[in-house]
């Protein structure tokens, strides 16, 4: 492990205590603490992704999953929203040098990331004009920057997908995130209106899909280059990991002196039931590690020899993100399962972290079924159907 990432890792490590105590305010006001985003900043976190010519660290993806593993294992939401922050400013590494520039000035950036293409572009002289509103943006009351995904309409009147970059001061932000799970994410509702956005800060779709945008020096076998789609998989599968090992560390802190009521076990550590369901939520965290170090390999080993992963490649990524994710939800099921009925207290973390993960699941990105049905059409040969690889 290099020094770098050892260091970030260790001071994360001695946030994660802070990060669990800030969660049930986190969750009241809809928005991580300021705190929270304070001493990541200072462990160096929002710099993972930056490339090393700005002053960043540019970890690989295999470094950047441990650390923001590492993160969601205090603080689920806290977790989710370093997942988008680093994602989205790797996803900025592929837009030309100019925008890259502007971006990443001090080494560290926060970009949140609205997918849904529901803002529209107009063409004028030297760029566009965005308007649109983008729910479930999460991260975004705590980002510096925004991707705004939009449709742009072409003179003979098709239309391209694009994702245009605007800082968020030129954004409003609606307070409207009332839920139930990941409520500290902060996901709310955000819009502008008729911002002007220059054509640099303005990337084609299909081209970031394929990292063939135009105008930048880095790429080609720079380490890199993982595929849009598939990194961001591979990182918010690193969420749900984390989640799962907090709420493993959790559950087995609160067993010292925990009897099972209404029968005469005084101590649950004893009762063979709790025996074999600790060792269930182990295996499955375990199992859900192993399989991301497969696609971190092959993910790794392409962009090392500067190689898109092929289609194929990309639907089995899909497929066993979704079910690495499963594997972790399912641990921290059958922890919260043995918990007694005291668990429901929203004092104690591991129903947030249960309530949580339950909620990440359903992002449109991690269901299981979608995902899976992706990868088994790979798998048999046929048409992925989906321009999302």
């Amino acid at each position: 492990m290099n020094a770098e990432l050892e260091s970030v890792l260790e001071s994360v490590r001695s946030i994660v205590p802070t990060l669990r105590e800030n969660g049930v305010e986190s969750e009241n006001r809809g928005w991580i603490l300021d705190e929270n985003v304070e001493l990541l900043e200072k462990a160096g976190v929002f710099r993972i992704a930056v490339p090393k010519r700005f002053g960043g660290l540019d970890f690989d993806l295999a470094d950047q999953s441990k650390v923001i593993a590492e993160v969601a294992r205090g603080c689920p939401s806290t977790g989710w929203v370093t997942f988008v922050w680093a994602t989205s400013a790797w996803a900025a590494t592929l837009y030309p040098d100019r925008a890259q520039e502007e971006l990443f000035t001090e080494g560290s950036v926060r970009i949140s990331s609205a997918f849904a293409p529901t803002g529209r572009l107009t063409p004028v002289e030297g760029g566009y004009r965005l308007t649109g509103s983008w729910r479930f943006n999460s991260g975004c009351r705590g980002a510096q920057w925004n991707f705004a995904s939009a449709m742009l309409e072409h003179a003979d009147g098709s239309l391209e997908e694009v994702m245009a970059l605007l800082p968020m001061s030129d954004m409003t932000v609606v307070d409207d995130w009332k839920v139930s799970a990941g409520s500290g994410t902060g996901s709310a509702t955000s819009s502008a209106d008729d911002v002007f956005v220059p054509d640099y800060r303005v990337g084609r779709f299909e081209e970031l899909l394929f990292s063939t945008t135009g105008g930048r020096s880095n790429g080609g076998a720079d380490g890199r280059e993982y595929g849009f789609v598939s990194e961001v998989m591979a990182a918010a599968a690193a969420v749900f990991i984390g989640i799962a090992k907090g709420a493993y560390d959790l559950f087995v802190e609160r067993l010292p002196g925990r009897g099972i009521t209404y029968t005469s076990w005084t101590d649950q550590t004893q009762h063979p039931l709790t025996q074999i369901q600790v060792a269930t939520a182990a295996n499955k965290i375990t199992a859900a590690e192993a399989l991301a170090g497969v696609w971190l390999e092959l993910m790794q080993r392409r962009a090392d020899a500067g190689e898109q992963l092929s289609l194929e490649e990309k639907a089995v990524v899909r497929g066993q993100t979704a079910f690495a994710a499963q594997l972790a939800k399912e641990a921290v099921e059958v922890l919260f399962n043995a918990s007694g009925g005291s668990v429901i207290q929203r004092s104690v973390p591991l129903q947030r972290f249960h309530r949580d993960i339950q909620g990440f699941s359903l992002h449109a990105l991690a269901q299981l079924n979608g995902n899976l049905e992706v990868q088994g059409r790979a798998l048999l040969g046929l048409d992925p159907e989906t321009p999302f690889l």
